[in-house]
């Protein structure tokens, strides 16, 4: 198949994802298309299987907002007709399966016809989406995709509820490789993030208030009473400077390391013993995966799907959002023993297969092939 992927090229979840099953599918065989405006962050190598378009917008006085939606459209027929695309995935509703539509109009005016695969990461429904100014845009936009999907059950039922939504959504969660997942480090030891008798705690967002930073850090203060313990923070966004006051206050600054954005994630979760994520809204939980598939046990909210990726007792614990005392009393659960601490990453590793590359790009594929099979024009054999 020749698929065109349209996707956000920067840090976030969908992008990321987005962009890992683009390759995923170019080792399978598949011939890849990305188009946005640049070249995301995940797509280290272009090949005989990828390819790599970008999404220009002249700037012209008259626009105070250049129309992005407008150059994407534009550019999604000149590729969809230079490389005969067989299916067109787009990744966030808007302003991806907006400007697809669009373009999926202006190829029907010359007669081609092609099928578009919208794919719900999380706020592009329940923050953007919802706002009243694109409600009826993303409602629009989602009803006129041939095939919808959805990275979370959760997220699927809130789709319903916050949008009259005449297609079917099918559940199709995010995924790992976790053959590409490093687990040993030669040129790194544990000692230069804690001493030996300390237990390595982490989290890793963009720290907006989403993310609940201020429980993070009170829910390591109550452990940290208990046993040796550091935290790591990994991330940058606008909570940071108010959590590092609060570490301050709370007497705990010298066991607390907030390290920006990271190239190295691999190395901090490698040597991490608990991964910490009391959000108060997760469409999945990509960073929880990630953490399993370096055998990290998660202590997180039940919020969205988290619950469909940590399962209570086997890979982690979930308590209800802001329950920071809960939270650490489950926390210590894991952490008292190291027989217990073993159990338990043992386990996170054994769930995160659960959501290995090679059982969920099948599913796509799948989807693909069923989408651009209805897609076919009708013979009169078909119709007799």
């Amino acid at each position: 198949m020749k698929i065109a992927i349209v996707c956000y090229p920067t840090f976030g979840g969908s992008g990321v994802v987005a962009t890992e099953l683009g390759i995923a599918l170019s080792k399978r065989g598949h011939e890849v298309h990305f188009i946005t405006y640049k070249q995301p962050v995940r797509l280290d190598l272009l090949n005989e299987k990828i390819f790599f378009h970008e999404v220009n917008v002249p700037e012209y006085p008259l626009f105070h907002f250049q129309p992005y939606e407008l150059a994407l459209s534009s550019k999604l027929v000149t590729i969809i007709k230079a490389y005969h695309i067989d299916v067109l995935h787009v990744h966030y509703a808007i302003p991806h399966a907006y400007a697809g539509y669009m373009a999926k109009k202006m190829l029907q005016q010359e007669g081609i016809t092609i099928p578009m695969v919208t794919t719900l990461h999380g706020t592009d429904i329940t923050l953007v989406g919802n706002h009243p100014f694109y409600k009826p845009a993303v409602t629009f936009s989602i009803n006129k995709s041939d095939v919808v999907t959805s990275v979370s059950q959760s997220l699927k039922d809130d789709t319903n509820r916050l949008f009259d939504i005449k297609r079917k959504i099918k559940v199709i969660p995010n995924f790992i490789d976790l053959s590409t997942v490093k687990n040993s480090f030669t040129d790194c030891q544990r000692g230069l993030m804690a001493s030996e008798n300390e237990r390595i705690i982490t989290h890793i967002s963009n720290m907006r208030e989403v993310k609940c930073i201020p429980d993070v850090i009170k829910t390591f203060y109550a452990i940290q009473k208990k046993i040796p313990a550091k935290l790591i923070m990994v991330g940058e966004g606008p909570e940071r400077a108010p959590a590092e006051i609060l570490t301050e206050k709370l007497g705990i600054a010298s066991k607390v390391i907030f390290l920006g954005n990271s190239n190295e994630i691999d190395k901090i979760l490698c040597f991490s013993d608990l991964f910490l994520l009391p959000s108060k809204a997760e469409s999945f939980g990509l960073a929880a995966l990630e953490a399993m598939s370096h055998g990290v046990p998660v202590i997180s909210s039940n919020a969205g799907g988290l619950s469909e990726v940590n399962t209570e007792g086997f890979s982690g614990y979930l308590s209800d959002v802001g329950a920071v005392d809960n939270m650490a009393s489950n926390a210590l659960k894991i952490l008292k023993t190291n027989d217990s601490l073993a159990q338990f990453k043992l386990q996170a590793r054994q769930q995160a297969t659960q959501f290995g590359i090679e059982k969920i790009v099948p599913m796509y594929e799948e989807v693909y092939a069923k989408a651009i099979t209805k897609n076919q024009p009708k013979t009169k054999e078909s119709l007799t």
